[in-house]
């Protein structure tokens, strides 16, 4: 087991990369067919006026044993349920494709028990449900209100999903709604940005008309949308291109809406702060960083500069690292920064047992000022990746025209050994000393003539007294330099 959750339970992860659905989202539709041979559509019953709550585990999971014999879901069914002329449908749907009958019986190998006996609602064992539901990690309990919006309500009890579902404002179906969810355009600008979204039909009448005013954009975009969608269709809307100045709110506006709260969606675009071509990237990290990267891309998609992961046992939780790393892109422009975590939890280490909340920041630097952060994440949310904007304006220094390489430094504080990380954008003369506060050379590397590429160099603090130091990177005769602290 990986981590200890302070909160029920573990989280098991399905796939890195996967990115879970998000609350908010419209469902699509699925059919399965339960161990009794009953066949069980999700519009068919969301059409019928019924909540429906899914339960994707798989039989390997321990947290979803523990949820499972918590008997919140029976207890909803038993209280709720379409069988006992309630409102609600409740379905479990085993999401490994790996496991078997015989596991959901308690009798095979991959299992935490028998989940068929004393389980009065439905149990489907269909994976690929689980992957159209975008699931990201078991378990996952989704309730999806009667008019097919999706909200993640997770392992609460049968008394809180009850009360979930009478007062959730989603429960509104009307003959005509039209909504606006899942913004898909840019999310960071230094400027301009294309927006596009999804506009739903989630009203039983078709939707064949609506107005679409964009605000927080010069000029306010109004668009006048026709077509076609029945009841829980959606379809991608671009909306072209708008110079961002605020908050940007999508609106949607059809006539005869029954549903008001619904038609506004905030489309989250972050402005870039200034920056200049010296760039730094500073990050306490959480207790699992060899799952931390981050890259900064120009306007045309390359990455220019790149770090991480900064541990090296990718199994169990281990120190956290200090990392202080100068970075030099190549010219002025535009540049988006993504921070990305192999869990999927982000940095927020406080969500397990002895765990805290990790940070990272990235600033420009102006005349040895810092500026800014164009990034700055306090670890308090969990993501697979964030991005922020930087709108480069000024160079700084020789080296950062010539633009010839950039380097990191990390740990940093440290009590022993360091790695000088750094990458050459063509053959180079590389050679990196260590100087106390008193201006003596301490240490002094000579790498001689490299080819272009990315190295690691570890420099060994052990047998040197606490205090600052400079590092200087000397490429072909260009110097730069960052701060290194020695604990002790």
């Amino acid at each position: 087991m990986k981590r200890i959750l302070l909160a029920l339970a573990t989280i098991f992860s399905v796939g890195a990369a996967n990115a879970q659905m998000a609350s908010g989202s419209l469902a699509p539709d699925f059919t399965g067919t339960d161990l009794d041979g009953n066949t069980h559509n999700l519009y068919d019953y969301l059409q019928q006026g019924y909540t429906v709550v899914v339960d994707v585990s798989a039989t390997w999971c321990g947290p979803c044993w523990n949820y499972h014999n918590s008997g919140a879901l029976e207890t909803l069914w038993e209280e709720h349920g379409i069988e006992n002329g309630g409102s609600v449908v409740v379905l479990f749907v085993e999401g490994d494709g790996t496991t078997t009958n015989a596991d959901l019986n308690g009798t095979g190998g991959n299992t935490q028990g028998n989940w068929v006996s004393g389980t009065g609602y439905p149990i489907i064992d269909d994976a690929s449900i689980g992957d159209l539901l975008e699931i990201a990690y078991f378990p996952t309990i989704y309730t999806i209100c009667p008019n097919g919006i999706v909200t993640e309500t997770g392992q609460i009890s049968a008394a809180a999903h009850w009360t979930f579902i009478q007062n959730n404002t989603c429960q509104t179906v009307a003959a005509d709604d039209a909504t606006a969810i899942n913004y898909s355009g840019d999310i960071v600008t230094c400027g301009d940005a294309d927006l596009s979204f999804q506009l739903a039909n989630l009203g039983t009448n078709a939707l064949t008309a609506a107005t679409i005013t964009v605000t927080g954009v010069t000029p306010t975009i109004t668009y006048n949308w026709t077509g076609n969608l029945d009841q829980f269709e959606s379809e991608m809307v671009d909306l072209g291109t708008g110079t961002v100045t605020g908050n940007v709110v999508i609106s949607v506006s059809a006539t005869g809406d029954g549903v008001a709260s619904n038609n506004a969606l905030n489309a989250d675009i972050a402005l870039a702060e200034e920056a200049t071509t010296q760039v730094v990237v500073e990050m306490t990290t959480d207790q699992y960083p060899y799952e931390i990267t981050w890259d900064i891309k120009n306007e045309n998609g390359t990455v220019v500069a790149s770090g991480g992961p900064y541990g090296t046992n990718t199994t169990n939780a281990q120190a956290v690292v200090d990392v202080y790393e100068t970075h030099f892109l190549p010219a002025t422009g535009c540049y988006s920064m993504t921070v990305y975590d192999a869990y999927g939890d982000g940095m927020h280490g406080a969500l397990y047992t002895g765990g805290s909340d990790g940070y990272i920041k990235a600033y420009g630097i102006d005349g040895g000022n810092y500026m800014t952060a164009f990034l700055d994440h306090d670890g308090s949310f969990e993501y697979t990746s964030i991005v922020a904007a930087a709108s480069v304006t000024s160079t700084v220094g020789v080296e950062e025209m010539n633009a010839t390489a950039s380097f990191g430094v990390y740990p940093n504080p440290t009590s022993s050994m360091t790695n000088v990380n750094y990458t050459l954008a063509s053959e180079a003369t590389v050679t990196i000393e260590v100087v106390n506060m008193l201006g003596e050379r301490v240490v002094s590397v000579n790498k001689g003539t490299q080819q272009a590429g990315t190295y690691n160099n570890q420099i060994d603090f052990s047998n040197l007294n606490a205090g600052i130091y400079m590092i200087n990177f000397n490429v072909d005769g260009v110097v730069s330099t960052t701060r290194l602290t020695v604990a002790k």
